[in-house]
């Protein structure tokens, strides 16, 4: 595996990766944190109801930032693509192409979204909506982990990518990988231990600081000497 060479185009693709990374992070942190957990309360059909029926630009703007980062997702998926091809382009379309999956389940999966919110909004005139709207919403968090687990995948071939690269620390390789760990293990919580997935939460932090440092990293890369 070769390393990669710094050219002034290289430069620019790295500094764009890093703020389309920078948009991901801040669309979807607002969606999930910001916007739509405030709202939803799963044990609660009634009052989840009644919560985004008092807010419903604050529950359409979550999927709005939803679309965006998955939009910025596509777009930093081929740029990291440019980015690593010269030094493993197989490993390189491989991380692109897990990346692209996850890209689209979670795109896709705001139809449950927005199936709840016409159930919700009593658009739909069935009976039990609101009971109905909960599980889409459940389904919904499902689903984003169903694409976390492709997203998982798509972190450990980055860490690898990254640890070899030549211009990056090796730290943030390490970083990446230990998030697609965490990624990873959460999902399979979701799925098959979901009486475990509260407790792991916290593992979260990880992610967001190892993406974060990562994104600061590529957005402050400088010109080769």
């Amino acid at each position: 595996m070769t390393r990669l060479t710094l050219t002034p185009g290289l430069v620019w693709q790295i500094r764009f990766a890093g703020l389309f990374y920078l948009v991901i992070i801040i669309a979807g942190l607002g969606a999930e944190l910001g916007l739509r957990a405030p709202l939803i309360d799963l044990a609660d059909a009634q009052g989840t109801a009644a919560a985004i029926l008092a807010a419903p630009g604050q529950f359409r703007l979550a999927m709005a930032a939803d679309l965006v980062m998955a939009l910025c997702d596509a777009g930093l998926a081929i740029l990291l693509l440019l980015i690593f091809r010269s030094m493993a382009p197989g490993l390189a379309l491989s991380a692109m192409v897990f990346r692209l999956i996850q890209t689209v389940l979670i795109a896709a999966n705001l139809m449950a979204m927005q199936i709840a919110w016409l159930l919700i909004s009593g658009e739909s005139g069935i009976e039990d909506a609101q009971e109905l709207a909960l599980v889409f919403l459940d389904l919904h968090g499902h689903g984003y982990d169903l694409g976390l687990v492709f997203f998982a995948v798509n972190s450990l071939i980055m860490g690898v990518l990254v640890w070899r690269s030549g211009v990056f620390s090796r730290i943030f390789g390490a970083g990446l990988a230990l998030a697609g760990l965490v990624y990873l293990t959460g999902s399979a919580l979701r799925f098959f231990a979901p009486e475990l997935s509260a407790a792991f939460l916290p593992a979260y932090a990880v992610t967001i600081l190892a993406e974060t440092a990562f994104c600061i990293r590529l957005l402050t890369q400088r010109r080769a000497a």
